[in-house]
Parts: structure tokens; sequence; C-alpha cells
């Protein structure tokens, strides 16, 4: 699968879960998008756009398992917890609570909005080795008061890279009516999702990360009971009782159309989607999951310390490994890339040191032994 993809063959690439990396049949189909508005952009974005995006929807909706009247295209998921948080009326005496493993861009969304309208934005302490899923539900709970409007945490975090019962937490929240906003940015592609049963208000994803679209596609799903508390984050021709453009909806209106920008990325969800179908995916994704885990096996024999997660059920294409105490995790990051060309972040979470290793469709057994390599040699020079 290497030739597929446009990444430098010279670079051991294991950081998927940054960025993302395109296939070349769907970056060819999104330059044909792009090249299909240029050449009559006023029939695209007048006559054109309502019908792709409605298509778009559809295919995205039902890899999803989602009304597609109940999700919205956007740029990222930070964008999608933006759009959120902005509309959500909070302030003085209520209470956000989060977990203290969350992307520090959405945080900032969250702690930016407290500080401006006076809510308070609380985290609950989830520990590692991560317990079962029934404790780590309880254990959120104990962060929950009379205050607590809403629950904000991943579904399968960017820092520890582990995957959170979204699904007993939202059960639970809506039977305490307090409001779920899942960041499912490393979700949509990685792991089978169902977001009518998972049942969370609003769940934001990217879909240029694991599922392979070009970079700037994400989504936004919000239950249709919640819809009504969302206002747009831009404000344009979707708004006002003159609309020149309707997708059907307030909450589509609000949403999807924020003038002229390039949608291709959007629009090529569906062909990385049906690239998926075509490669076998899920055999694709086994193997990486095995590859995964004897990277995970390799760093453990190498420093004695085991793996944060409970089972290898609990992990699919992404996880940490524990390191000893590092010098200077920068540093070390800088020569793995210098001396092997091994493109891998290193990140300290609680004042741990960590590897993020993430394993994809293009990569092979001999990435892993490269990274094998260039850690035997150089972490006895970052080791405390």
């Amino acid at each position: 699968m290497k030739t597929q993809f446009l990444l430098d063959p010279d670079v051991v690439f294991l950081n998927h879960g940054s960025f993302g990396a395109t296939p070349r049949p769907v970056f060819e189909a999104y330059q044909q998008w792009q090249l299909h508005m240029e050449r009559q952009p006023v029939q695209f974005f007048i006559t054109e756009i309502a019908g792709h995006f409605a298509n778009a929807r559809q295919s995205l909706a039902a890899f999803l398992q989602a009304g597609s009247n109940d999700l919205v295209f956007v740029p990222n998921a930070t964008f999608g917890v933006n759009i959120v948080a902005r509309s959500l009326l909070l302030g003085p005496g209520d209470e956000v609570l989060t977990t203290n493993h969350e992307y520090g861009a959405c945080e900032n969304v969250w702690r930016f909005l407290s500080q401006k309208q006076g809510f308070s934005y609380r985290q609950q302490s989830i520990p590692l080795p991560l317990p079962n899923d029934e404790a780590i539900v309880d254990l959120l709970w104990q962060g929950v008061t009379e205050k607590t409007k809403v629950i904000f945490l991943s579904h399968i975090t960017s820092s520890t890279a582990v995957r959170f019962p979204v699904q007993k937490i939202c059960q639970r929240a809506r039977e305490a009516g307090i409001l779920t906003v899942v960041d499912g940015a490393h979700a949509p592609g990685q792991i089978p999702l169902n977001l009518t049963q998972i049942g969370a208000d609003f769940y934001t994803g990217n879909c240029h990360k694991w599922l392979c679209a070009p970079k700037g596609a994400a989504f936004l799903h919000a239950h249709p009971a919640v819809q009504h508390l969302i206002e747009p984050l831009v404000v344009g021709w979707g708004w006002g009782k003159d609309r020149q453009l309707t997708f059907g909806s307030d909450f589509l209106d609000y949403l999807q159309y924020l003038g002229t920008n390039d949608l291709s990325a959007y629009f090529a969800v569906a062909d990385a989607i049906q690239f998926r179908e075509a490669h076998h995916w899920e055999q694709v994704q086994a193997d990486c999951h095995a590859l995964l885990q004897e990277a995970m096996a390799g760093i453990a024999a190498l420093t004695g310390l085991p793996s944060i997660y409970p089972n290898n059920s609990a992990f699919s294409q992404m996880a940490i490994m524990p390191l000893p105490p590092i010098t200077d995790v920068l540093a070390l990051k800088a020569q793995l890339y210098a001396d092997y060309k091994v493109e891998i972040p290193l990140t300290v979470w609680q004042e741990r040191p960590f590897i993020r290793i993430s394993v994809q469709a293009y990569n092979t057994q001999r990435d892993i032994d490269i990274l094998i390599k260039a850690l035997t040699n150089l972490l006895p020079n970052f080791t405390k």
C-alpha cells in the first residue's frame, strides 16, 4: 500500500495520527473537484452546491450510521468544538466537566469562553494504566455536581491514545440532563462508528485523519433534539428570513455554507470511503493492529516498561508507550528524525514521557524495525 500514498518514501512515517495522509486516488479526486469548481464557479456555487453537499453528507452519514440531515461539514474537529461551545448559553454558576486527557486546542476553546462568560471548566483525573469502562464512568462522575451542564471528552484521545466509553457516558449524562460534546477527531476510520447508537448530543470528528480524506475535511453531528441550540459561527447567506441558499433546516443553513471557500475536501470524503471499500480496509486495519502490537512489544522489551492499556482490544491503530525519564524529549524527537528519518511524536503527559505510534496501511515491518533500532541506539544518550 505504500505506493498508494504520496508520502516521502525516505521517511519512516509513524505519525498518521497528527495530520493523516491521503491516498493518490483520493487526492486526484480532490483535485478533480477543484478543477470542476474552477471551470464554472458561478454554476458550482449557485446551482450545484446544494446537490453536492447532499450527496457528500449522505455518503458520510451512511459510513457513520447517522442521519444525513444531522451532520454538517466543517474544516476540522476544533472548528466543530468552537461551534458548539460558542452556541451554548453558559454563564456564572455553570460547569463544564472534562478529563485530563484532552486535546490542547479544544481545551483552549472552553478556557477562553469560561474567562469571557464566567462558567467553570473542570478537569476530572482518569489515571493510567486505564481502568475498565465502568470504573472510568464512575471516576468521571466524581466530578459531576448540580452545576454540571456539559461533559466534554474525547472518544480516542490525542495525548494518550486511550478510548473512552463514550456511549455509556452519554447515556448516563442524558439521564442526568447533562449535554455531551464528544471530540471524535481520531475515531472516524480508525474504529467502527454508529453515531445514532452512541447518542452524544454533539459529536465532531475528522475525516482527514484515519478516514484518509484530504486535509480540511471534518464533520459536526448534532442530535435532532439539540440542533435548535446551535448558532452560526460565521453569519452569512444561511441566516435570516431572506435566505438566498437553503439546505433544508436551520442547522444545515447556519453552518454548511460559509461563503466562497474551497469545498473540494468535503466532496472528496466519499472518494476516501470508496477507496477503503475497494482495498478491503477491515483486513488492512487488522494488519495495522498486529504491526502496532509488535512495535509496542519491542519498545516494552527495550525499556522494561509495560503497556498502559488493559488489553489489546483497548487500542486500534494508534497507541502510546511509556519511556524512561528523558533529559530532553524534544531533542530526542529531533534526533530520531535527523539520524533515522523517523517521524513520530514524543509527548509528556502528567510529567511522564511517552512515544505515540500510529500504524497505517503504508507502514511495514521495516518501519517498526528502524524505530526499534533508533530507540535502542538513542535512548541511552537521553535517559536520566
